[in-house]
């Protein structure tokens, strides 16, 4: 167990991917089944303990400890699991027999009923030290919050044993914790896991932005122009009546969406974009996040905010695997498949017609749709590789909007940030003159380099005003305060927020330490934008 959490402990503390694909490998290289494969089932999500839950965690620890106490703990360190792994008392004299493993512990948890959950909880954290009891109570919770994505899990298990991460992708689905067949595999020692499996999921190709220059590069008639839409890349695959929605980064999702699953009655693989609403009426991108995020829906929702599924290109048809074949024949393919499946839910993404690289500018900038976030660019003789090859595929989005707004809160953020107050909300003036008032307009903790975080860090801390557990509010006003520029792709109504908008993908673009807090944008700013 000291092994896993010794991991658990570099990986939050090591801040480059490549630093964390070589302690993944490392690893997996000197880490013993079935407990190496039990810590990738952990870091990639797919590690199941349903007896204890977060809640009983803040029960067990308050029953040994002051809760006053406890609150104020939580409230500096700023993460559960560190904060219960710290304060957690260490029963006097108790010596364990021996280190527990991994797997002994992920077996004592899975074997415990939601009773007796709490009591084996609380046992195990009794015999270990702190960094065991951390990374135990990251195991229960379930969010391990170190930086390392399931994609990156699996590349390091592709630098592991010396094989193309597609191999792994396609392989995933149809295995199972603690993947002792995986391992023997990238080891040399077996050979590859048989596909067995139905509908497993094809890893996607994506595409590189355009960059200053690649246009002057490429002749037009060699690419096809799609719009880009603002919804989510999915991969619908249906085989042997096994049917399956993939995310793009392979996420099972098909239960959010039991009214798409329904409608895929077909033999394929497909590749599109999940929206909701209907085809000729399509959605926000607020519509669909009624839909995301949720294990299932009620039958309202799905009425609500219907799912459809924009369709980009085929993979496979009727048992016939179509990634080689050019884009163009492809593209022929799917335009005839989709004709046999219901036009409510599936639908073809247009082409955009454009004779030259100026007029696919202008409509970039204009599009026809206020969900469409710009155009992709596949050349017509591309094959469907994974990855993101240089040259077949260019993604060309709209400029991002700006607003500058006042910092008004700012949270202390999680893992290496634990100490530093990083997540910031802000606003803009809002009221008629000389009663103005700052509403928050959003929240980000991202954008800014180190240095800044440190500047931002010192000035929250230097202007707090008032605090709210782990969130401090700062000195805002007209004459003092503190004005980022935000950057946003896009605006949704809101009726959960005072300002009545939510904006898309918030990021702080720059610091204004020139700008007075009087100049920062009012709220009729992102109004006209929403009217337009």
């Amino acid at each position: 167990m000291n092994r896993f959490a010794e991991l658990l402990d570099r990986l939050v503390l090591t801040p480059s991917r490549n630093g964390k694909l070589t302690l993944l490998v490392d690893y997996f290289r000197s880490v013993e089944d079935p407990d190496r494969g039990l810590a990738l089932a952990a870091i990639t999500g797919d590690l199941n303990i349903a007896a204890v839950k977060p809640a009983m965690l803040r029960t067990l620890v308050t029953e040994r400890m002051d809760p006053v106490l406890f609150g104020y703990s939580y409230d500096y360190v700023g993460d559960l699991a560190e904060t219960v792994s710290l304060v957690w008392p260490q029963t006097p004299g108790h010596i364990p027999n021996r280190e527990p493993t991994l797997g002994d512990v992920v077996a004592k948890l899975q074997a415990a009923s939601r009773s007796d959950g709490p009591k084996v909880l609380a046992g195990l954290l009794d015999s270990a030290g702190i960094s065991a009891r951390f990374a135990i109570i990251k195991l229960v919770t379930g969010g391990l919050r170190i930086g390392v994505s399931a994609r990156l899990a699996k590349q390091a298990l592709a630098d592991f044993g010396k094989v193309d991460v597609a191999e792994i992708e396609e392989l995933w689905h149809g295995l199972t914790p603690p993947y002792i067949e995986l391992f023997a595999w990238l080891e040399g020692k077996a050979d590859k896991p048989q596909k067995t499996a139905l509908a497993l999921f094809s890893p996607v190709m994506l595409s590189n932005p355009v960059g200053d220059g690649d246009l002057e590069k490429l002749d037009p008639a060699d690419y096809a122009a799609e719009w880009k839409w603002d919804g989510i890349r999915v991969q619908a695959v249906c085989e042997g009546g096994v049917r399956r929605l993939y995310s793009r980064t392979g996420d099972d999702v098909s239960g959010a969406f039991p009214d798409l699953a329904e409608a895929m009655n077909f033999s394929a693989a497909l590749d599109g974009e999940l929206l909701v609403g209907e085809p000729a009426a399509t959605g926000t991108f607020s519509d669909l996040q009624q839909r995301l995020n949720r294990k299932s829906v009620t039958p309202k929702i799905q009425q609500q905010y219907p799912a459809f599924m924009r369709c980009y290109d085929a993979l496979q048809i009727d048992g016939e695997d179509l990634r080689a074949l050019p884009f163009a024949e492809r593209r022929k393919r799917l335009e005839t498949f989709i004709k046999t499946l219901d036009p409510s839910r599936f639908d073809l993404s247009p082409f955009v017609e454009f004779p030259d690289w100026q007029t696919l500018e202008e409509l970039r900038r204009a599009p026809p749709h206020p969900i469409i976030e710009g155009v992709m660019l596949k050349r017509w003789d591309s094959p469907y590789v994974a990855g993101r090859p240089k040259g077949p595929w260019f993604k060309w989005k709209r400029d991002p909007h700006t607003v500058d707004a006042v910092l008004m809160y700012a949270q202390r953020g999680h893992g290496k940030r634990s100490s530093f107050y990083s997540d910031y909300t802000f606003g803009v003036w809002s009221g008629p003159e000389g009663a103005e008032e700052l509403v928050p307009v959003g929240k980000a903790y991202f954008g800014f380099t180190d240095e800044e975080l440190k500047q931002i860090d010192k000035f929250v801390r230097d202007n707090t005003v008032e605090r709210f557990g782990p969130v401090r509010s700062v000195r805002a006003d007209r004459k003092q305060g503190l004005v980022l520029e935000v950057a946003f792709e896009g605006l949704n109504r809101s009726t959960r927020h005072k300002s009545g908008v939510a904006m898309r993908f918030p990021r702080i673009s720059r610091l204004r330490w020139d700008k007075p807090t009087a100049e920062a944008d009012r709220i009729e700013t992102l109004q006209a934008l929403l009217d337009r």
